[in-house]
């Protein structure tokens, strides 16, 4: 027994060994694919014009039978407008309980720009737009149809995933400003409409607390999530493996890695900005 346990041994510390490893390899696979991705972005703008607006067509508005509902914008305003309902319920409630319902203005204006908005969006960037890159580049990755760009002259990455990288950060824009308005919207009219509250009195509360420098934090907040979510969604499509099953697995591996991101992103940023102060906008 003495004799046979070095040798069960050296078996599981090679293993472990090599996991390790290979785990740092994928990283570095990964950041390198990343840099040719932005690097690349120049070549986009030169070469494939018509891709990016062909990509940015896609994302906002959708084709097929998810243009019938508008495609990306309305999924996250629908998405942000349930965040702005929920803070009008939650939070006239809750301040309800303790005599200050009137701060509901306070919560929509501090929770939706800060929190609650970007995050949304985040993780509606994840679910339509980066899940749909993964499987039409893992789609094109099973047929080959990569392979015979390549062959073709044609710049793989720089067509499909750098022309994707830039359409996703150019539709976040106008997507994000819809967003935020429909949480706006939805919290302002569940509390004065629902609940009854004086629209003076909401209003006043709101644009006291609302710090226009929040909604360019914000806007920053954003366009870092969608510049993560589809360089890491690109990485999964371009490189997936194993027929469609393969690609349904690369959509799920890239959702997750990407909601981590946008988790992630949200903590940095929130600790960045408001980490030594709550910056608040006490001027009437």
């Amino acid at each position: 027994m003495t004799s046979s346990a070095p040798s069960t041994r050296a078996p599981r510390l090679r293993r472990t060994f090599e996991g390790f490893t290979a785990g740092w390899n994928r990283i570095g696979e990964q950041t390198e694919f990343y840099g040719r991705t932005i690097r690349s972005v120049g070549d986009a703008v030169v070469h494939y014009r018509t891709e990016i607006a062909t990509q940015i067509a896609q994302m906002s508005l959708g084709t097929g039978a998810l243009a019938v509902v508008g495609g990306t914008i309305v999924i996250v305003g629908f998405l942000t407008m349930s965040a702005g309902a929920l803070i009008a319920v939650q939070g006239y409630n809750t301040l309800a309980g303790v005599g200050v319902e009137a701060l509901t203005g306070f919560a929509s204006a501090y929770l939706n720009v800060r929190i609650i908005g970007p995050l949304t969006t985040g993780i509606g960037l994840a679910a339509t737009i980066g899940a749909g890159a993964t499987a039409q580049l893992g789609a094109m990755r099973i047929a080959e149809e990569i392979d015979a760009l390549e062959v073709m002259g044609v710049r793989s990455i720089a067509y499909l995933a750098s022309t994707r990288l830039l359409a996703g950060v150019i539709v976040v824009i106008p997507l994000y400003c819809i967003a935020v308005l429909m949480s706006f919207v939805a919290a302002r009219v569940g509390t004065t409409f629902i609940y009854g509250q004086s629209t003076g009195v909401y209003d006043h509360y709101f644009t006291t607390f609302l710090n226009p420098l929040d909604l360019v934090w914000s806007f920053v907040q954003a366009v870092a999530m969608a510049l993560m979510v589809m360089v890491i969604h690109t990485y999964y499509g371009f490189n997936a493996t194993g027929g469609p099953a393969g690609v349904g697995e690369a959509v799920g591996r890239a959702v997750r890695a990407s909601l981590i991101v946008v988790v992630f992103v949200t903590l940095v940023i929130s600790l960045s900005v408001y980490g030594q102060s709550g910056n608040f906008n006490l001027s009437g």
